[in-house]
């Protein structure tokens, strides 16, 4: 007999274009892959369609409009978790008995609504902690309040974790919080993506990248902080985003070695790592485990990193750590003396086996199917 899942997620899984996205969509392939039939339960939103593609890997797709209702700002329950409360949800996951893998705690709410044997939830972030990270990142008055007080109603809401099977951990640093707090019950399962063998066809680049979701307030805060950093140096350096934003053009105008590219598909992000010499990934927010980095150890030359971006990843032997303005420019000017080697991506190779899709999506149907 064929095994089944449910599987919640947050947001349509496809195109695999940002963070947790990718997480949901190649762990979905991955577990079609090793046989097993997935009910996936989706919700609509952000003028996002149906996506067909969703087809060929699950047994059926459920779609659900989210609530954009004013009043959900309002509720007791985060917004995230109360703007995806819908009946019909809880109907179709009673109407199929299967384990379910909840995508994140704004999707637990049917939880609430009935008692649910075999649930699991992939926590993607310490939600609570991140909301706290984009407060003091973000600059508008009106969302720095609403991110505080989103964050402290994820604090009281991620006690519904008590009442689930099991949780999938999304890092090293996320599993040590769970574990403590939730116990055994906490399993490290590391990040889906997008593996590829990693190639080292052109061993020397022409400029510094960053890419990054410019609607994120902390992205924003480290593409400005990057311009400040190579504004006055006569480094190439190039910002990439699928998303403008005002402030971050404006400076960058300003600057003659600094420039914007657009790049609406992956495709377009794959050739600008081919070109790139080195890659500046930064984050002012201590949370997950960044799909930048991942993605970029399996596509880019050169990586400096800060601390907040690589502690406690189990990735941190396999970038150039850098936390200040001249710690950045000395690194930058290091690593452009020296070519990205073969050596360099060996030693990837064995560090990424840790992020086989294969092997984590068999330790995730062992755990449900035990």
């Amino acid at each position: 007999m064929k095994k089944s899942i449910h599987l919640v997620s947050f947001d349509i899984p496809y195109p695999p274009n940002y963070g947790g996205i990718i997480d949901v969509f190649f762990k979905i392939k991955e577990l079609h892959r090793q046989g097993i039939s997935i009910y996936l339960h989706t919700y609509i939103y952000n003028n996002k369609e149906e996506e067909p593609e969703l087809e060929k890997y699950c047994e059926k797709v459920f779609y659900y409009n989210r609530k954009n209702s004013f009043l959900s700002l309002f509720s007791k329950l985060p917004y995230r978790v109360e703007s995806r409360n819908n009946k019909e949800l809880v109907a179709n996951l009673k109407s199929i008995k299967a384990p379910i893998i909840f995508e994140g705690l704004h999707a637990t709410h049917p939880i609430l609504e009935f008692d649910f044997k075999d649930s699991y939830v992939r926590t993607h972030n310490i939600e609570h902690d991140y909301f706290y990270g984009l407060q003091k990142s973000e600059k508008n008055i009106f969302k720095k309040i609403f991110y505080s007080i989103e964050a402290k109603k994820l604090k009281k809401f991620e006690e519904i974790l008590k009442s689930v099977t099991g949780i999938f951990t999304i890092s090293p640093f996320e599993q040590q919080y769970f574990s403590n707090n939730y116990g055994e019950k906490a399993v490290y399962i590391p990040v889906f993506h997008n593996s590829k063998k990693i190639e080292n066809k052109t061993k020397k680049g022409a400029f510094v990248l960053y890419h990054g979701d410019l609607r994120i307030a902390d992205n924003i805060r480290a593409a400005l902080f990057l311009i400040d950093v190579y504004k006055e140096t006569s480094i190439k350096f190039v910002i990439a985003s699928s998303c403008k934003n005002a402030k971050v053009l404006r400076e960058v105008k300003k600057h003659s070695n600094i420039s914007f590219e657009d790049i609406p598909t992956q495709e377009d992000l794959e050739k600008l790592f081919k070109k790139a010499h080195v890659n500046t990934l930064l984050t002012f927010q201590k949370t997950g485990i960044k799909l930048k980095l991942l993605n970029t150890l399996y596509q880019g030359k050169h990586i400096i990193a800060n601390s907040k971006m690589v502690e406690e990843t189990g990735l941190e032997s396999l970038c150039e750590l850098a936390n200040t303005k001249q710690e950045i420019i000395n690194k930058t000017e290091d690593l452009f003396a020296k070519d990205f080697s073969d050596e360099q991506v060996k030693t990837r190779q064995e560090k990424l086996l840790d992020f086989n899709p294969t092997e984590n999506a068999q330790k995730i149907i062992d755990i449900i199917f035990r």
